[in-house]
């Protein structure tokens, strides 16, 4: 189907194979602890897939991979493959929805937990190489001076080449970029891809999903065509409304002999 990426064709750095394998702890936590260079003993999926929604007429998202370590840390992780130039502002609204679905209302904000948003870039967003950038709030006037919002932000480029990149993380880039099997690891997402593209049941779900997904963008278009129709009719009324005033204030400026 025309505007769908082939089933056939899914790697690991497509959203819905990204989000079917990582769904497994067992695949999810090694990424974590290879991204962030940290130990892990355990994660708990808060809701794999999650859709959050705040208040009226906000603008919704889905949540990845949505998980809680035994430390109550969260993290967001999900595949970026195409740049539209908006990354930044998208990974402070992921924060933000993810701090709105931590704490409930009435609790105290000391109650947020630490929280890690990261995302897989086939791409560099921000043209310097490097592999990894990370990102936590400093003071701009005192650089040593931590805001300590406990709030962090990380994007993986697979395209990176510059920094000192660890052997593990290296050969999870090596697969995420060119399906290049380096490792133990990186031979079980393999398999378990592989496993996936031969499941019709996966297949039905995922043409399913895309199908929706073109349904809400092309409501999407529709209605923010609706909206420019009624802008124009709106700005159309208004500038009728501006020459009647103009002519109505030359013919009082004739009528009262004033140029």
């Amino acid at each position: 189907m025309q505007g769908i990426k082939a089933f056939e064709k899914l790697t690991i750095m497509d959203d819905y194979m990204f989000g079917v394998v990582m769904r497994d702890e067992k695949y999810l936590k090694p990424l974590l602890e290879s991204i962030l260079d940290i130990r892990i003993e355990k994660i708990e999926f808060i809701e794999s897939q999650k859709s959050a929604k705040e208040g009226y007429l906000s603008k919704g998202i889905r949540l990845d991979l949505y998980v809680l370590d035994e430390s109550e840390q969260v993290y967001n992780t999900e595949v970026q493959t195409s740049d539209k130039k908006n990354l930044p502002k998208r990974m402070r609204y992921y924060q933000s929805v993810i701090d709105i679905n931590i704490l409930a209302p009435g609790v105290d904000y000391k109650k947020l937990k630490k929280s890690f948003v990261i995302f897989i870039c086939n791409y560099d967003p921000f043209g310097k190489g490097r592999y990894l950038y990370r990102f936590e709030n400093l003071c701009i006037d005192d650089p040593d001076l931590s805001f300590e919002d406990e709030s962090v932000k990380v994007v993986l480029n697979t395209k990176g080449f510059v920094g000192v990149m660890r052997t593990e993380l290296k050969e999870i880039v090596d697969y995420f970029d060119r399906g290049i099997v380096t490792s133990g690891y990186t031979g079980q997402l393999d398999e378990v891809v592989r496993t996936i593209k031969s499941t019709e049941e996966r297949r039905h779900e995922y043409m399913v999903m895309m199908i929706r997904e073109m349904e809400i963008r092309e409501e999407g278009r529709e209605e923010e065509r609706a909206n420019t129709e009624r802008e124009k009719k709106r700005a159309d009324k208004a500038e009728i409304e501006l020459q009647k005033v103009k002519a109505e204030l030359e013919a009082l400026k004739r009528e009262l002999n004033i140029t």
